[in-house]
């Protein structure tokens, strides 16, 4: 696809812009992720890089700017959002995974083309990747698209916030001791710490720098004796602040970090290669440092709950199940007359979650999705594109809040009525359902990665020859990301164990595009297993979520036996649990969505 025809709308003119600048550095081409310099999915404003140029407004995604065409990439999520938002005139649309960006250049580059990247923008593994391709790549001291964004926003200045002891459950000292003891058995000087996330759960701190999620953003250097510098702006650090953090916690000047990575001469700093910038590791080698390539130290420990933390997730979902609950009635009593909107669902969201103790906000935009914006995986619905949620049509709503116990995601689809479901949705809802059940009743061993259990959240669909182009599950923080790593469950997931503490989301799906999308999702605690004849330890989910499921998308004749337990069994704890809480209108709807599945 050649994208040189003349075009003269706002989108093409920044395309144009960017490539006149990169004539000007020499380059033949330029790639533009969607990360920003601390490679997070929600970024600030200004780091938009990538919606900026193409209109691209996912989550995901990378662009290529060649001198004569160019191309932006998603994963299976975002394919037909990407074809929504960008101009086929400019930009050639591609799979990330299906057809990854290095073989997508070196097909199209000239041979010897020198493609331009920000250091900061990309990690080490990812430029590996190039580097096979056999590209040419060269490090950029300034992003080009900055100096043609004119209008670019300012970087974000919230106030760092204390994350309380009786949120946090162990204080900052033991995290920081147990972090450089794992680098003192390692051999290892200090840490890069680049994630926002491991930085707010190693000093007890959060943030107001990115959307959804309580971030301040920052970088730190972990020395193996626990003391700690932290490079951020002073302006974001208050006297009360600096005093929570202690004297072991040094603060500098975002603008010092450079000097610091030189003055580690000689020592050995651990960089992780796949979540860190690949500008630490360069600079750090510039500087004689040896790097030494492993996970964020702080990776395991952060996703591995501890008891308080446990304690305050579950009475996070409890209070986020009485506003689920009051919110599915609503859409069962407005959808039907037609007057409900998918924007005006999810604004109703907002507002019953914002009457909880303790609601902070989203912790993602809500994806509502009636009919065919369903079958959109991460459907974000706006003014330009809302629509009734009509009667007889499938909506899905996921939907999630960010509270200082905990963070909330879940994702529920009904059938608006009232008339019955058609045979052929139910029968494929109740084979997601399936799926989520298996995930959510399984017991496995220690060692066990989400890759080696995806496939139990597929059989049923796979036996229908039915499939979904997402991961099952992926971890959620404490009061951070919704989206956290390690672990995932996944057929792409890290070979990475999943342990006792951990909170990974169960979301089996299907989508018939154009039609309608289906996702069932719950969060689950992993725990020990109690097995008495087990002879090596295993680990079972505890379902944290509260909220019903639409009987009226069960077909109970393709559950067997122990299936419909399972769901009789949940909605009864659902109503035990959620029903004190709730007023009498409210308690008879969620009754009645509980009822048994051989009730009437």
């Amino acid at each position: 696809m050649n994208n040189s025809t003349p075009n003269h709308s706002p989108a093409a003119a920044r395309l144009a812009d960017l490539r006149a600048e990169l004539a000007r550095h020499g380059l033949d081409g330029f790639i533009v992720p969607r990360a920003d310099e601390h490679l997070g999915e929600y970024v600030p404003a200004a780091a938009e890089r990538l919606a900026w140029l193409t209109g691209f407004t996912g989550s995901a995604g990378l662009a290529v700017v060649l001198a004569d065409r160019a191309a932006v990439f998603t994963d299976g999520r975002y394919v037909l959002q990407l074809a929504a938002e960008t101009d086929a005139a400019l930009w050639a649309r591609g799979h990330i995974v299906e057809d990854p960006p290095p073989g997508w250049i070196a097909r199209h580059a000239a041979k010897g083309a020198v493609i331009g990247y920000d250091p900061m923008l990309i990690s080490a593994d990812a430029l590996a990747r190039y580097a096979e391709a056999g590209l040419a790549m060269r490090a950029m001291d300034e992003n080009p698209i900055d100096a043609i964004w004119r209008d670019r926003p300012a970087p974000p200045m919230g106030a760092v916030l204390a994350h309380a002891l009786t949120h946090a459950g162990v204080d900052s000292a033991t995290k920081r001791a147990g972090i450089a003891a794992l680098l003192r058995e390692a051999g290892q000087d200090a840490a890069v710490l680049s994630d926002p996330a491991s930085i707010a759960w190693l000093l007890n701190i959060r943030g107001q720098d990115v959307p959804f999620t309580p971030f301040a953003l920052g970088f730190a250097l972990i020395d193996a004796d626990g003391g700690v510098s932290l490079f951020m702006n002073p302006e974001k650090l208050p006297a009360e602040i600096r005093a929570w953090l202690g004297n072991d916690v040094t603060c500098l000047p975002r603008a010092a970090l450079a000097d610091a990575l030189d003055a580690c001469a000689g020592k050995r700093v651990r960089v992780d290669p796949a979540g860190s910038p690949v500008w630490f590791e360069q600079r750090l080698r510039a500087a004689g440092a040896e790097v030494v390539g492993g996970a964020d130290p702080c990776l395991l420990a952060k996703a591995c709950k501890n008891p308080v933390e446990q304690q305050g997730v579950r009475a996070a979902h409890l209070r986020d199940g009485a506003a689920m609950t009051r919110f599915l009635r609503f859409v069962a009593e407005t959808a039907p007359q037609g007057v409900l909107t998918e924007l005006g669902a999810a604004d109703a969201l907002i507002t019953f979650r914002d009457a909880l103790a303790g609601f902070r906000g989203e912790s993602f935009p809500a994806i509502s999705g009636a009919g065919d914006h369903g079958a959109i995986i991460h459907y974000r619905v706006t003014k330009a594109t809302d629509r009734p949620i009509g009667a007889n049509q499938v909506y899905l709503i996921d939907s999630g809040g960010q509270f200082p116990d905990g963070t909330t995601d879940i994702t529920r689809t009904v059938w608006t009525g009232p008339d019955p479901a058609p045979a052929d949705i139910r029968a494929r809802a109740t084979r997601v359902l399936k799926g989520h059940i298996a995930i959510a009743t399984l017991v496995f061993p220690e060692g066990i990665t989400g890759a080696h259990i995806d496939a139990f959240a597929r059989r049923a669909l796979w036996q229908a020859g039915l499939d979904y182009d997402h991961g099952t599950g992926h971890g959620v923080g404490s009061y951070l990301s919704v989206h956290e790593g390690p672990v995932s469950i996944s057929r792409a997931a890290r070979p990475v164990p999943i342990a006792a503490g951990m909170i990974l989301s169960n979301e089996p799906g299907y989508y018939l595009p154009g039609h309608y999308g289906i996702r069932l999702e719950n969060l689950l605690l992993v725990q020990n297993a109690d097995l008495p004849d087990a002879t090596k330890p295993f680990l079972r989910f505890e379902t944290l979520t509260l909220a019903p499921f639409d009987r009226a998308l069960i077909e109970p004749a393709l559950l067997d036996p122990w299936e419909r337990a399972w769901v009789d069994a949940y909605h009864a704890r659902v109503l035990a649990v959620l029903g004190p809480a709730l007023g009498a209108e409210d308690r008879a709807f969620l009754t009645a969505a509980c009822a048994a599945l051989d009730a009437p």
